[in-house]
C-alpha cells in the first residue's frame, strides 16, 4: 500500500465522524445537544478529548480557563510550536460539528503522525476550547482569549441564568481562575494558530467545492438595548395613554432589519428578546433585546451600529420610552495570514481541491489571535449551510479532505516561515 493511501485510511472521514457523533451524546439536555461551557457534560467531554489525545501520542493537561491542551512534541526540544484548535460548547439545541470537527480534525492529524513516528520541526498544541458561544455567560471566546494572552478578568464575575459566577463555575470544573495568565501562549515562539471548522453557509455547496480557504473573520459588535416605559393595567389603560416598551421594542427591531437589508456588507441581528415580570394583562413596562451587527468593514459596521442607535433614540423618543445600548462586544475583522493561505493553497492543490477563497460571516476563536500570531482557517462544506441546529452536517468525504490538507499543510516548510 502506497504511503498516500495509509494516510487517507488513518485519517478518514468515517473514523472523525464516529468521534463526532460518541462526543454528540455528551449533553446537558436529554434529547438534544447542548454542551454549555463548564456544564457536567462539558467535564465529560473535556475527559473523553484527552483520551483521545493520549492515544495519538499527545500529553494532556486542563489549563486554568478549562481547556483541554495536547502537546506532540517536536523533533528537538524547546521548539516553536502550532496550535490547532477550536472549542467544544455549544448552542443549545446544537449541530454536532461546529467547534467539535476542528478539534478531533486535529487529533486525526496528530495521530496520523505518531503512527508514523514523525516528528515535525516545531511541537504541535491541539485544543479544544471551553467557551466560544457565550451562551452561558455572556462574554465570548474566553477559552481562546486565555490562550491568546487577552482574556478580560472582569468576566470572571459574569454570571449565568442560576446565579452562578464563571469563577465559580471555573472552580467547580477543577481549575485555578487565579491562573488563568499562565495559560497565555508566547507569540514569540508560536507559529500560528489553525483551525477547521464547518463553514456555516451555503457557499461552499453553492459552488461544488468540499473546501475552502479563510480569507478573514468578520467584525461583529453585540450587545443590549434597555426599553424602558411604564407597566400598567391592559384593560385599563387607553392605548393613546401608553408607553408600552414591547412595541416601541417591536418598531426597533423592524428598523434595525430595514436598516441593515439596505447595506451592502451589513448583517444585523435579535436573536433574543425578553420582557420582565411580562403576563397576558400588562403593558409591558420594560424590555431587553440583543444586538449583533457584522461586518468585512470595520467602518461600515461602526457606521451601522451608530446608525442604529439613532433611529432607536429616535423611536423612543416619539414612543416617550427610554431606550439604552450597551455593547458587550466589538471584535475588529480578523485578516488571515497571507502566508499560511499560500501554503494551504498548495495543499489544496496536492489534495486535488480547487484553493477557492471566502471570507467568514460568522466568529471563530482564531479572532482572539488577531495580532498576536498568524492565522490560518479551512472551511468544510456545510449541508444547505445550516448550522446551530440539529440539522447540521458535513459529509466524511469533506472531513477527510480537510484532514488531509491540514496533514500536507503541516509538512510544507515554508508554511510557517
Amino acid at each position: 500500500m502506497s504511503a498516500t493511501l495509509e494516510r487517507v485510511s488513518t485519517m478518514d472521514g468515517n473514523a472523525i465522524a464516529a468521534r463526532i457523533d460518541e462526543l454528540a451524546q455528551l449533553s446537558d439536555d436529554p434529547g438534544c445537544l447542548t454542551r454549555l461551557t463548564l456544564s457536567p457534560s462539558h467535564k465529560k467531554a473535556a475527559a473523553l478529548i484527552g483520551e483521545w489525545m493520549r492515544t495519538a501520542g499527545m500529553h494532556v493537561r486542563v489549563d486554568a480557563a478549562g481547556n483541554v491542551v495536547g502537546r506532540y512534541e517536536a523533533e528537538k526540544p524547546d521548539a516553536s510550536k502550532v496550535i490547532i484548535a477550536s472549542h467544544i460548547d455549544t448552542v443549545r439545541n446544537a449541530g454536532r460539528f461546529d467547534g467539535n470537527l476542528g478539534v478531533i480534525t486535529g487529533i486525526a492529524v496528530v495521530g496520523e503522525l505518531n503512527r508514523q513516528g514523525r516528528r515535525l520541526p516545531f511541537a504541535i498544541e491541539v485544543v479544544a476550547f471551553s467557551d466560544e458561544e457565550g451562551v452561558r455567560f455572556s462574554s465570548t471566546l474566553s477559552g481562546s482569549r486565555a490562550v491568546a494572552g487577552v482574556f478580560d478578568a472582569a468576566c470572571l464575575d459574569d454570571r449565568d441564568s442560576d446565579g452562578v459566577s464563571r469563577r465559580q463555575a471555573l472552580l467547580g470544573f477543577g481549575t485555578d481562575p487565579s491562573k488563568i495568565a499562565e495559560a497565555a501562549c508566547n507569540p514569540a515562539n508560536t507559529l500560528a494558530y489553525l483551525e477547521v471548522h464547518i463553514e456555516q453557509g451555503p457557499v461552499l455547496e453553492a459552488r461544488n467545492l468540499p473546501l475552502g480557504i479563510v480569507t478573514a473573520i468578520n467584525g461583529a459588535t453585540r450587545g443590549e438595548v434597555v426599553v424602558k416605559g411604564e407597566a400598567g393595567h391592559s384593560g385599563t389603560l387607553p392605548m393613546a395613554m401608553r408607553r408600552d416598551a414591547m412595541t416601541a421594542a417591536a418598531e426597533m427591531i423592524l428598523a434595525i432589519e430595514a436598516h441593515a437589508r439596505t447595506g451592502a456588507d451589513i448583517v444585523a441581528t435579535v436573536g433574543r428578546v425578553e420582557i420582565p415580570n411580562g403576563a397576558v394583562n400588562i403593558v409591558p413596562g420594560q424590555v431587553r433585546f440583543s444586538l449583533d451587527v457584522r461586518s468585512s468593514s470595520d467602518d461600515a459596521r461602526s457606521r451601522a451600529v451608530a446608525d442604529i442607535q439613532q433611529e432607536i433614540a429616535r423611536i423612543a423618543a416619539a414612543r416617550n420610552v427610554s431606550a439604552q445600548f450597551t455593547a458587550t462586544y466589538d471584535m475588529p475583522v480578523t485578516t488571515c495570514d497571507a502566508n499560511v493561505i499560500k501554503a494551504m493553497s498548495r495543499a489544496f492543490v496536492q489534495n486535488a481541491c480547487e484553493p477557492f477563497m471566502l471570507g467568514s460571516g460568522a466568529g471563530h476563536d482564531g479572532m482572539s489571535f488577531r495580532g498576536r500570531i498568524p492565522v490560518g482557517m479551512i472551511f468544510a462544506r456545510c449541508r444547505s449551510g445550516i448550522s446551530h441546529n440539529p440539522a447540521e452536517f458535513a459529509s466524511p468525504a469533506d472531513m477527510g479532505a480537510a484532514a488531509r490538507v491540514l496533514f500536507d499543510l503541516l509538512l510544507d516548510t515554508g508554511a510557517f516561515a
